[in-house]
């Protein structure tokens, strides 16, 4: 039988919500797809969504890595998902994983904008789910079908993925 126990998730931005304007050719953030990414995917989790920030993580400061650890720390859930931006995703979850022991974290992202159609969004978001409900307790990043501890990941910009750093 699932585990159908709450879980948050937090929205700080990213390409996960990025969209695309027509008239200038720039992407810009309006609002989280989120919920539209749990509807499409027919998500039956008793889920809540907070919406932290909006920005792409290169953007982010440590004010805002503070402000997402604080939101972790007060959500009673136990089960927590962190939509963010690829490029700093590492940089929070090291922020994140010393703090957080007894809670269980994953942080997600998307190379492509869920609104392009051809994301990788809403799969990533699925799998983090996943991984919160099945995990220990501990910080983790999830993208594309793998789950990494928070400190033994690092995206490879020239093959456009994340690894381990970790000795297989």
């Amino acid at each position: 039988m699932p585990d159908n126990r709450r879980i948050r998730v937090f929205a700080t931005g990213g390409t996960f919500d990025k969209e695309y304007n027509e008239l200038n050719g720039q992407l810009f953030f309006q609002r989280t797809h989120l919920a539209d990414m749990l509807r499409l995917g027919r998500c039956h989790l008793d889920v809540t969504i907070e919406t932290l920030m909006m920005i792409d993580s290169l953007e982010m400061i440590d004010r805002d890595r503070e402000l997402i650890a604080e939101r972790c720390q007060q959500a009673a859930e136990d089960r927590i998902v962190i939509t963010h931006g690829t490029d700093t995703m590492e940089r929070t979850a090291a922020v994140l994983g010393p703090r957080f022991g007894a809670k269980t974290i994953v942080l997600t992202g998307a190379m492509i904008p869920y609104t392009f159609g051809s994301s990788d969004g809403l799969f990533n978001l699925g799998t983090a789910l996943a991984f919160a409900q099945t995990l220990s307790p501990g910080v983790y990043v999830a993208m594309n079908g793998r789950c990494f501890e928070w400190d033994a990941v690092r995206k490879n910009r020239e093959l456009g993925i994340f690894e381990s750093l970790r000795k297989s």
